[in-house]
């Protein structure tokens, strides 16, 4: 088994879109990427980007890529991503859940019986993928006696927002890292979520340029995926991490605590009270 002298960074669905920019920014923290996806090359997906491009955005940042090829549809394929980061580097630091199967009706008008059924595979890429890659990263992290589980989210966890499809994975997410910080208590590891605002990606600038009535003003705004890598990277090293645990955080409130801004300075707004508050769990602990 070999030994990575760098942290150890796994971050799903990295091709591009949010993905794509958390593992460079993480790159740029100095930290080992295995960035997966299904996309090879360029021309494959709809949207341009590629694992073979994001890996190396992340050499260039001052990390180490490595571009890993999975059907997060498969548990098999997840299975196997564990199995060769623990070979090949002996350590996972953080895991970042972000493949999610986004639909191209996910941003369209109407209700979602007039939308595609197939929406609803986000309950399958988005969520039984991300409890599956968390079972394999906690098997790892807990007997090392650090880690940090993380997923990206979004406010559409509690208000309405592109469908019941995308809100019910959202919400999801934000119940697995309630849940799992639960288990986690006292181990050293810690599992959050995270929520994003809107995000300048391949995907959001394709969605302003056909929606631009709806989108406009939030974009103005907007926050770089570089800028909540950053983010997650502090809150790894947070000394107070244990604190954090269980928690859904909003990125753009949490940034100030390490001093974190976009480029020039800018500080992302955040939208709890356009949008809502995350959920506190109840204490309560059923076994």
């Amino acid at each position: 088994m070999g030994r990575s002298d760098r942290p150890v960074a796994i971050v799903t669905g990295a091709s591009r879109g949010a993905g794509r920019g958390i593992a460079a920014a993480l790159g740029g923290q100095g930290y080992k990427v295995y960035v997966t996806g299904r996309t090879v090359r360029e021309g494959e997906a709809p949207l341009p980007g590629t694992i073979g491009a994001t890996a190396a955005q992340v050499d260039a940042a001052g990390g180490e890529g490595r571009a890993m090829q999975v059907d997060h549809r498969d548990a098999a394929a997840i299975a196997a991503l564990f199995e060769r980061v623990a070979d090949e580097s002996g350590r996972l630091d953080i895991l970042v859940n972000n493949v999610a199967a986004l639909h191209d009706d996910l941003v369209k008008p109407g209700p979602f019986w007039e939308k595609s059924p197939d929406l609803v595979d986000i309950l399958d890429v988005g969520l039984r993928s991300h409890y599956l890659a968390c079972w394999h990263a906690a098997r790892m992290m807990v007997p090392a006696g650090s880690g940090l589980l993380a997923f990206t989210s979004s406010f559409g966890s509690v208000c309405y927002m592109h469908g019941p499809a995308y809100g019910a994975q959202k919400a999801g997410v934000d119940k697995f890292a309630a849940d799992m910080g639960v288990d986690l208590r006292g181990t050293g590891v810690a599992a959050i979520s995270l929520w994003m605002g809107p995000l300048l990606t391949e995907r959001s600038r394709q969605t302003l340029a056909e929606h631009p009535e709806q989108y406009e003003k939030f974009m103005a705004d907007a926050e770089t995926p570089e800028f909540n890598g950053r983010v997650l990277a502090a809150i790894h090293d947070d000394p107070g991490l244990a604190e954090l645990n269980g928690q859904t955080l909003i990125s753009a409130e949490i940034a100030p605590r390490y001093g974190i801004t976009e480029a020039g300075g800018r500080a992302p707004p955040s939208y709890r009270a356009m949008l809502g508050d995350p959920r506190i769990a109840h204490p309560a602990i059923v076994a």
